[in-house]
């Protein structure tokens, strides 16, 4: 078991409609109402329209079988399309005209800003489907937590320990990030943790995010030596940089983020040097909460494929145990209070339970779980199972 210290960093389906909605105050007197700004559309959907999407299906099957403590659970979901002003534009309806006990930001982190301001002046809770802000590291936000599958500053921290864990003092690392503030701090901060630990970080580049051809990133990375690279970027940036690499002949491993589509880009790839590694458990693990995300998807639909919904139903399970400890008739500042006690089975989509305390708003035990293609088994493997970090 590994001890760390928190690190911050400044702030990564058809269109969703408010759902299935009377009038508010109507929505107010008779169900739990959560308000979700997501990125339906636009930059990023591919990563949070899913969760969204999940989270939807999930609480409509709940709801179907009495809700949460006999009361049903609205949600309540429109599309900010990853724009800061369409974010600022939902959180002020879900205040103000929905009655929302609760507001959730499943977008890039240029949406955060606007809806923090919100809700610290309506004092509505804020639940990050996100990466996660610095404010709900701990010591705990009164207003804010995070139940998603990043953990900046962990992540770096895993990755860095699983390459000095293979190859020790031999490895030489180039990492590339995409050019905005959170994915350059992680990848800055684990070229800082490789030279700290013996290894040497040999390049640190940084993709704009119109990049279309990502060779001239590649070659710095095979000039300065690397037999290792890093990134920590959202998806479009870690698999063209690994296909640049091997385009120009590379022949090192390649170890990033699992994405919601990581599962089905490594079938798409089938290479045994594309390493991923994330706290959600794939679909290929065969859960019986992969069973039950399976039926539901089935009978709901989706235009996103089924191993997409693994970090939306994780977010669900976790907004069923935080509402599940709200007296009824529920308000926001009983919501509020709730986030000090929480603790949720997650059926083993990730490596334990969520747990959030009076302190600790973003969990108290983070997990990680490394995958690989395997051409001999022509399907991904797990090439390490759950390394836990405790989070202090």
């Amino acid at each position: 078991m590994k001890s760390l210290k928190a690190l911050g960093f400044a702030s990564l389906a058809a269109v969703a409609v408010q759902a299935l909605a009377p009038a508010a105050p109507a929505l107010a007197q008779d169900a739990y109402v959560v308000g979700i700004s997501a990125a339906m559309t636009g930059r990023g959907s591919a990563g949070y329209a899913p969760v969204a999407e999940a989270i939807k299906i999930y609480f409509a099957d709940l709801n179907k079988q009495g809700g949460v403590n006999g009361h049903p659970v609205k949600i309540l979901i429109r599309d900010n399309q990853a724009q800061a002003s369409k974010g600022a534009s939902d959180a002020k309806r879900f205040v103000n005209q929905d009655g929302v006990h609760l507001m959730m930001n499943a977008s890039l982190s240029s949406t955060y800003a606007p809806m923090v301001a919100v809700s610290k002046k309506s004092k509505t809770p804020l639940l990050f489907a996100g990466v996660c802000p610095r404010e709900v590291y701990p010591p705990a936000n009164d207003l804010q937590a995070c139940a998603t599958a990043y953990a900046a500053g962990y992540d770096a921290r895993f990755a860095m320990d699983f390459i000095k864990a293979k190859d020790g003092s031999k490895a030489k690392i180039g990492l590339v990030s995409m050019a905005i503030p959170i994915s350059r701090a992680e990848v800055d901060k684990a070229a800082e943790l490789a030279n700290s630990m013996g290894m040497k970080a040999v390049a640190n580049e940084s993709a704009p995010p119109p990049t279309p051809d990502y060779s001239p990133f590649a070659t710095k990375i095979i000039q300065a030596g690397a037999n290792w690279a890093y990134s920590w970027a959202p998806w479009v940036t870690q698999i063209k940089t690994f296909q640049a690499l091997r385009k120009l002949g590379w022949k090192g491993t390649f170890i990033t983020y699992a994405h919601n589509n990581a599962e089905e880009e490594l079938k798409r790839v089938k290479d045994e040097g594309l390493l991923v590694y994330g706290a959600n458990a794939m679909f290929q693990d065969n859960l019986p909460v992969h069973a039950e995300i399976k039926a539901a998807y089935d009978k709901a639909g989706s235009k996103f494929p089924l191993t997409y919904f693994g970090e939306g139903w994780a977010h669900a399970l976790a907004l069923e145990g935080l509402l599940k400890n709200v007296a009824w008739p529920p308000t926001r500042a009983k919501v509020a209070a709730a986030l000090d006690n929480v603790d949720v089975d997650l059926k083993g989509l990730r490596g334990g339970n969520l747990t959030w305390t009076s302190s600790n708003h973003f969990r108290t035990r983070h997990h990680y779980r490394v995958y690989r293609w395997d051409n001999a088994k022509q399907g991904i493997i797990q090439l390490q199972d759950w390394s836990s970090y405790d989070i202090k």
